[in-house]
């Protein structure tokens, strides 16, 4: 049983963050580091996606070809400035990922490479120098391809063996600088997106798909809880949480039948932190591996494993919310699922719909299910920002921030425990959905476009001010 925090609950209810509130943002390496294949790093799956998640698999990048992800916006070399201007904003908390194959550039090495561990040492040197927290996620799209092509990827049990050993190595390297730790970014998009989240790239004779995902999720939760325990072995003052992808549907009208759709299809989402933070495979599972004409195969300590090493804290993106209709597909992007637009909501350049109450709403939702802290690490807007005389006036985010951030400071006078908030991303950086440059982000512009072209120049735009005050005032001020 939990035990009541009346100090924070009266702190919320008259409408404060806590005074441990960890303000900050997030990115992934992939998705800003570029030095794609630097210092012995090998190649990982997100960069044979060269137009995002939304496009189909590439391969191996070809001679010739611009890539986006290949030189990103050079945060492997130009941090230690980039860290500064977070250092400006206040930031107590950064969150970035540790690219799989900078430390095993083939994902099945026995030793790892060196220069791949130093760069993160330096890193979060540089963080922790600036007062800044790091929040690693493990795996954030960038299982290595050697993985991939050799066993693959997490259909194969014996992923859970490699993964083991990276995590004992990176939990060994750190343990006296990373004290917060994500095991999979955004696992439960493994049921819409596969091959990106995880490498399942479907073979012909794989007729039944299901079959494939639900295994490899299996050996994923495996692999989740052998890191749990590792990371308290370790580095038992560390806090190592599991991460979903959680914008929200709602039914589109009274309709039972889309109403009891919509509860399945939130199901087939919160599946992932039902195993991870319950410790058990929910009675619902089985119907659909039942329906599915799925037989997982598991090991004899699998269960036990996965029921002793549940998760610290659920960490979450949060972007929109859309609406389903009886009858209608499930399928969706890198923002969550797709259904009927909402005519209560104002949509963004890009096509997500802007809905902060919801925010509040998955924050109750997933508390209430749960009763473990959570931690919004991914939440933002992006949009096609004009530069003007030098600047960037971008009102509309800070519009958007506000609603979303009142929303929160209301989920938590709701009662719910949020640990911090992670902006994503608070500098621009390739977009994983499109890998373009064109949709921004950040509080801080990066110089460069579509084609590649331009100086990465950093530029403050007008919301770089605007968060620093929130977090000054430690959300006083919105």
């Amino acid at each position: 049983m939990m035990k009541f925090d009346n100090e924070r609950f009266n702190r919320g209810y008259q409408g404060h963050f806590p005074e441990d509130f960890l303000w900050g943002g997030a990115v992934a390496a992939n998705q800003c580091e570029g030095s794609w294949l630097a210092e012995g790093k090998g190649l990982d799956l997100a960069s044979c996606f060269p137009d995002g998640i939304h496009h189909q698999y590439r391969g191996h990048p070809q001679p010739g070809r611009y890539y986006a992800l290949e030189n990103a916006i050079d945060f492997y070399r130009r941090y230690k400035s980039d860290i500064q201007l977070f250092r400006e904003m206040g930031f107590k908390v950064f969150r970035t990922s540790i690219n799989w194959t900078r430390i095993f550039p083939q994902g099945d090495e026995q030793q790892p490479n060196e220069a791949g561990l130093q760069f993160y040492d330096d890193l979060f040197d540089e963080l922790l120098k600036n007062g800044i927290q790091p929040l690693i996620t493990l795996s954030h799209y960038e299982t290595p391809m050697g993985l991939v092509e050799k066993y693959g990827s997490w259909r194969n049990r014996k992923l859970i063996e490699f993964y083991t050993r990276y995590c004992e190595v990176v939990f060994t390297r750190y343990r006296e600088k990373v004290k917060l730790w994500i095991t999979f970014n955004e696992i439960n998009n493994m049921r819409r997106n596969p091959d990106y989240v995880a490498g399942i790239l479907f073979r012909e004779d794989e007729t039944n798909r299901a079959q494939v995902v639900y295994q490899a999720n299996h050996h994923m939760f495996v692999a989740n809880a052998k890191a749990v325990q590792l990371c308290r072995e370790i580095i038992p003052d560390a806090k190592i949480g599991c991460m979903l992808a959680s914008s929200n549907v709602y039914p589109n009208n009274c309709d039972p039948v889309a109403v009891f759709e919509t509860q399945d299809l939130r199901r087939r989402s919160l599946y992932f932190a039902d195993v991870m933070l319950r410790g058990y495979y929910p009675g619902y599972i089985y119907r659909q591996w039942h329906d599915n004409h799925c037989h997982i195969e598991m090991a004899e300590g699998d269960l036990p494993l996965i029921k002793q090493y549940t998760n610290d804290f659920l960490a979450f993106s949060y972007y929109k919310t859309t609406t389903h209709e009886a009858g209608q597909p499930f399928f969706g992007d890198t923002g969550g699922d797709i259904g009927t637009p909402n005519p209560w909501l104002k949509t963004s350049d890009w096509g997500w719909q802007i809905d902060p109450l919801g925010f509040r709403y998955t924050l109750n939702e997933l508390w209430d299910r749960y009763q473990v802290p959570l931690f919004p690490v991914e939440n933002g807007l992006g949009a096609a920002d004009k530069v003007e005389d030098g600047k960037i006036h971008d009102p509309y985010r800070v519009d958007y921030l506000r609603a979303h951030l009142q929303c929160l400071k209301e989920a938590i006078r709701d009662g719910v425990e949020v640990m911090g908030y992670a902006y994503w991303g608070p500098i621009d950086i390739v977009s994983a959905g499109t890998g373009e440059m064109k949709k921004r982000y950040g509080f801080i512009y990066v110089d460069k476009d579509n084609a590649g072209q331009g100086t990465l120049q950093r530029i403050k735009k007008d919301s770089f001010e605007w968060y620093r005050r929130v977090i000054a005032t430690n959300g006083a001020e919105l």
